[in-house]
């Protein structure tokens, strides 16, 4: 395209410094066409002007002829002797026709450049605008503004009709930006667009929300003289009041106030509906007072929209005293005005109220229409009053038809509270009343059988469509895939989702962000990750949220650098990380150890001017409790109660908890209460954490306390909280008071885990009960669970201790073959218990080993097996554990004098 329209071989730069009469000499010496003088400035001919000459001369037949001649093959010297060889000239008239007829917008450059160049002639602007108008509809909007460049350059105006057409183009394609982009063109080459084309193209922006292109172009209007009307500054002052930009609004209406311009009634409607909307009553009041001292009279539409904007605003006492003024002395009552009454009734739950507005409808002698009871059944939907919206629908029927709306609003209420046979009932009424589902019925369906885990249901359904040709949209899809994925059912949604694309529906992100999180919640990330793959090569961008949900996930599955990865991902893709952005990587961070990089994020998040919420600060509180820096969490707990952020029950369990693990544990209590006099509800790993606390710190009657308060409560114990209490006990050799809570624990139908019994064996063993431990041990290995590598050290070092050298011997051996890797304690318990037996020989095979594993032997077990090689008169074995004693005491004798 670039090429054919260079075939001129002239630079732009060139023609600007040369005058018409000069471009056109030098066009017919270039071309070896006769050379013709011009004028210097080429005068439009209009499409008016070409219809007459289509009338005056019989030129269709050519038309018909070189139309048939260009779409006979490709552009070729074949084409060109063919046009060539045609009796009449090619004169404005006939290249206009044959302009207006192309579609193919390269043909249409090759046949307008060739006729320039058999000619010798620049084209009128007929021709030019045709060429544009083919250019606008394939899209070439670059060079069409090296044509209106060529144009402007030739002295040719751009016609009306044309600059119509080419704006028209453009917004019936959707292509609006583009449009607005045309017309700045226009006004580059100091062209005046139409009149039309601007009306036009600003309600088109309007229509798509793009206020400031709106807005721009009004200005711009002014700026080349249109007077403007007071339909199209209604317009924008709309547009923009909606997009909730206030002064510019009011400013545009103040200008408009030193202009020869009178508003009338509807901008005044506009005015006061728009402001109403964005929550500017007292602006929409002063609008609707203003009305009389111009002189206008407020109608039926100005009162309902202030009505409805004082009832969305929360001051009904001041739409009821405006409905009754509307109402003095009026016959017939406004439906719409009582249908905004009867909704504001009901959406303030004056169900009474909105009743007594319908049987006073009544007696004003009009029925109330299905719209009235539509607006009050609505509101009985959102307070979830299914009773006595059953009841105004039977009411209904002798009032008004009930229509597919009110249905709707039925299924979705019977559908919410499950009643599925009676959703199925009002179904076939609907029908016998020759209305039927249309697809809003069936996505509310849907919907709420998912939601209320009636999957089977929402599938049959779906499945019985065709049959009663209902097409699913977007939402039908979406709503059955995120419900099938919840229910971990994500092959069956993944199909749902294949199925989608073959019918022809583009999934949105929505839907993909479904996926991602419901393969990841059915631990199969792997394919997650291939779906966010498959996304992107579709080309559907993610948004913010499915990025903070995917990076959610990603560290929840414990891949953190993939995690980190898509935080600077949500960056790339020119987002900016929101509160909840940071307080999911602040988390993951914490969870996966990270917890000292949540200072570097936090100010991170300061700097960038974030309002945290309460789901960040916990995040981040929790991030400085377990990197060990408290004060700082502290301190974060102070400002988000003076920033207006209640601490939820989260945030004082990591502070209670942080404080608990340095040994603050008065701090610790002291807001432990705090929370519970502020009315926080404490769950049990609150109450653990100050039980784990107090009983490190050897508090074990304060401890005792809060353990029965916790039961006062009415909550449950679980397992950390009895093995705090037990640990506790058996730190202060309160070994038979642990067991006694060891039972208490089972009759709480509570089951002891491997660290349950690990703390009972270690307390038994420690005064010396081996034989209870042993017993514990027994009862461990007969349940299935697991001992530690704790509690086998443990039980080994006591059954040695005990004498009992062979069980423990068998322990030690059962522990390797489970793939168990004994440590230093393990190996030197095993050494001393086959020492103190006489069993040299079998203590010394141990010895080598604890030796090869790098494992360190204590003084202890070296002299304990020395005095029994001896005794066995096992002497070279004696001398290397003697040298190994040596050895060690050289070592401590080196670090004693550094």
């Amino acid at each position: 395209m670039q090429k054919l329209l260079n075939l001129r071989g002239i630079s732009h730069s060139d023609l600007k410094h040369r005058n018409i009469y000069t471009f056109h000499k030098e066009f017919s010496s270039l071309h070896n066409g006769s050379s013709s003088e011009v004028d210097s400035k080429a005068c439009p001919v209009s499409d008016a002007t070409y219809q007459g000459y289509l009338r005056k001369a019989d030129v269709r037949p050519v038309i018909d002829e070189v139309c048939r001649i260009l779409g006979s093959g490709s552009w070729g010297h074949a084409i060109e002797d063919a046009l060539s060889s045609l009796d009449q000239k090619h004169q404005p008239e006939i290249v206009y026709g044959v302009l207006k007829r192309l579609e193919n917008v390269t043909l249409a450059v090759n046949y307008f450049r060739w006729v320039e160049r058999k000619t010798g002639q620049v084209h009128h602007g007929g021709a030019y605008d045709a060429l544009l108008v083919v250019m606008a509809r394939n899209k070439g909007f670059g060079d069409i503004e090296q044509i209106l460049e060529e144009m402007s350059l030739a002295g040719c105006d751009l016609s009306i009709d044309c600059c119509i057409e080419l704006v028209t183009t453009c917004i019936n394609s959707r292509l609006v930006r583009e449009a607005y982009n045309l017309i700045q063109t226009m006004r580059k080459f100091e062209y005046r667009p139409a009149f039309s084309a601007y009306t036009k193209l600003i309600g088109a922006l309007v229509a798509v929300h793009e206020p400031d292109l709106a807005l721009s172009l009004f200005h711009q209007m002014q700026q080349v003289g249109y007077a403007v009307n007071v339909p199209l500054l209604t317009t924008v002052v709309c547009a923009v009041a909606r997009d909730g930009r206030v002064d510019a609004a009011l400013s545009l209406l103040d200008e408009m106030k030193n202009k020869p311009f009178t508003a009338d009634i509807v901008l005044y409607n506009v005015c006061i509906d728009c402001f109403g909307k964005i929550g500017k009553v007292d602006i929409a009041w002063k609008f609707f007072h203003e009305i009389k001292t111009k002189g206008l009279v407020p109608d039926d539409v100005t009162y309902t929209s202030m009505i409805g904007v004082l009832w969305k605003a929360g001051r009904g006492n001041e739409a009821v005293d405006l409905f009754e003024q509307m109402e003095v002395n009026r016959k017939v009552p406004c439906a719409y005005a009582y249908n905004t009454m009867i909704m504001g009734y009901g959406s303030a739950g004056k169900f009474n109220e909105a009743y007594r507005l319908l049987e006073r409808q009544k007696e004003k002698g009009v029925i109330p229409s299905v719209i009235a009871y539509n607006s009050f059944l609505t509101c009985l939907r959102k307070k979830e009053n299914l009773n006595e919206a059953l009841r105004i629908f039977e009411e209904m029927k002798t009032d008004a038809k009930p229509n597919l709306q009110t249905y709707n609003i039925l299924v979705d209420m019977l559908c919410r509270a499950g009643r599925l046979e009676a959703v199925y009932k009002l179904l076939d009424s609907m029908e016998g009343a020759k209305l039927f589902p249309n697809v809003v019925t069936v996505n509310i369906m849907i919907d709420r059988l998912c939601k209320a885990q009636k999957l089977t249901e929402a599938c049959q359904i779906f499945k019985s469509l065709h049959e009663k040709h209902i097409t699913p949209n977007d939402f039908t899809y979406c709503s059955l895939i995120e419900g099938l994925g919840k229910h971990c059912k994500v092959d069956e949604a993944y199909d749902l989702f294949e199925e989608m694309i073959d019918a022809g529906h583009n999934p949105n992100v929505v839907v993909y962000t479904s996926l991602i999180r419901n393969f990841f919640k059915c631990g199969r990330k792997e394919d997650a990750h291939k779906v966010y793959k498959e996304m992107t090569r579709r080309g559907c961008p993610p948004d913010l949220t499915l990025l903070n949900t995917y990076m959610d996930c990603v560290f929840k599955a414990g891949e953190t650098e993939r995690g980190r990865v898509l935080f600077e991902e949500i960056k790339s893709r020119g987002f900016t990380p929101d509160v909840q952005s940071y307080s999911i990587l602040i988390h993951g961070l914490v969870k996966s150890g990270f917890a000292r990089e949540t200072y570097e994020k936090f100010n991170a998040m300061k700097e960038q001017g974030l309002v945290l919420d309460t789901r960040a600060y916990n995040a981040v509180i929790d991030g400085f409790c377990k990197s060990g820096k408290v004060n700082k969490a502290y301190q974060l707990l102070e400002e988000m109660k003076a920033k207006g952020h209640p601490p939820t029950v989260v945030t004082y369990g990591s502070v209670v908890d942080g404080l608990a693990k340095i040994d603050r544990l008065d701090e610790a209590y002291m807001l432990f209460e705090e929370a519970k006099s502020r009315g926080v509800e404490l769950n049990v790993v609150v109450y653990s954490s100050i039980i784990d606390g107090f009983g490190k710190a050897g508090r074990v009657d304060e401890a005792y306390l809060v353990m029965e308060e916790l039961m006062q409560k009415g909550l449950t114990p679980n397992i950390y909280t009895w093995n705090c209490l037990l640990d506790a006990l058996v730190k202060a050799e309160e070994v038979t008071e642990a067991l006694v809570i060891f039972q208490q624990m089972k009759d709480w139908k509570c089951p002891p885990n491997n660290i349950t019994y690990s703390i009972l064996i270690n307390g038994l063993c420690k005064i010396r009960k081996f034989n209870k431990a042993f017993v514990f041990w027994q009862e461990m290995q007969k349940k299935g669970i697991m001992p530690s590598l704790v509690t086998y050290t443990t039980m080994i070092s006591g059954l040695a201790k005990a004498g009992n050298v062979s069980e423990a011997c068998a322990v030690f051996e059962k522990f390797k073959s489970k793939g168990g890797v004994p440590d230093s304690a393990c190996y030197n318990a095993i050494i001393e218990g086959l020492s103190n037996v006489g069993k040299a020989m079998d203590a010394y095979v141990i010895f080598e080993e604890t030796r090869l594993k790098g494992c360190s032997i204590n003084t202890k077990s070296c002299v304990v097996l020395l005095d029994a090689l001896q005794k066995a008169e096992c002497l070279q074995q004696a001398a290397i554990v003697g040298a190994v004693l040596g050895e060690m005491a050289k070592s401590r004798h080196a670090s004693r004098l550094l």
